[in-house]
């Protein structure tokens, strides 16, 4: 089956593949025998699986709105659809609500060791956190270097810093040292594998 984006261009599902220091996709690879396979996105899946039945939150991954256009029948019981389009442009990967506030995330990872790329975000996915935080919602990034196998949340003021730097002709990629000293080092557990709740009171405590 052929999904198109509202421009018409072809869309590739994404895979477990990441990008390295050239920012040439690769696939990932097995960090671990326990997280032998698993993206940033299964993890993140499987830790909204434990805060719901746990009761501590209700996050959901965002549907994107399809719009089919090719449906083939085979027979009378079975429709094979063979071509859709995306109906708008996404916006971040998650969202749901925690303790009475509204949270929206996106998810991204690489495999660079020294910084994290700023072409993997798009300036819709920008503008739609920034107004996240306008009405006093929660927005932020989960990044994980996999190569050195690191968490991080990374609250939206460090991001739409990074963002304006680039857009006025300035670097085009967040420094791992920035991580590391601005934003919350998530270390992975059994379960939750991602546990990024724990670091919201931080980001509500920065915004006040």
């Amino acid at each position: 089956m052929v999904f198109n984006y509202p421009n018409g261009k072809r869309f590739r599902p994404r895979t477990n593949e990441i990008t390295n220091e050239k920012n040439v996709v690769k696939k990932e690879k097995d960090l671990s025998f326990s997280n032998r396979g698993k993206t940033l996105e299964d993890e993140i899946n499987e830790t909204n699986i434990y805060y719901l039945n746990q009761q501590k939150a209700i996050i959901h991954k965002k549907p994107v709105p399809v719009q089919i256009v090719k449906v083939e029948y085979p027979s009378r019981s079975a429709a094979v659809i063979r071509e859709a389009y995306f109906r708008t442009p996404s916006t971040t990967d998650y969202n749901g609500v925690w303790n009475g506030y509204y949270i929206d995330f996106e998810a991204k990872e690489t495999e660079n060791k020294t910084s994290f790329p700023l072409k993997n975000i798009h300036q819709h996915q920008v503008t739609h956190m920034k107004q996240v935080t306008n009405q006093k919602g929660i927005a932020f990034m989960i990044v994980r270097f996999s190569s050195l196998d690191r968490y991080f949340v990374v609250p939206f003021d460090i991001l739409c810093e990074a963002w304006t730097t680039m857009e006025q002709g300035g670097r085009k990629s967040i420094p791992l040292k920035v991580f590391e000293t601005e934003t919350f080092e998530i270390t992975p557990g059994y379960n939750p594998r991602i546990d990024y709740l724990s670091v919201i009171p931080n980001l509500i405590a920065n915004e006040e």
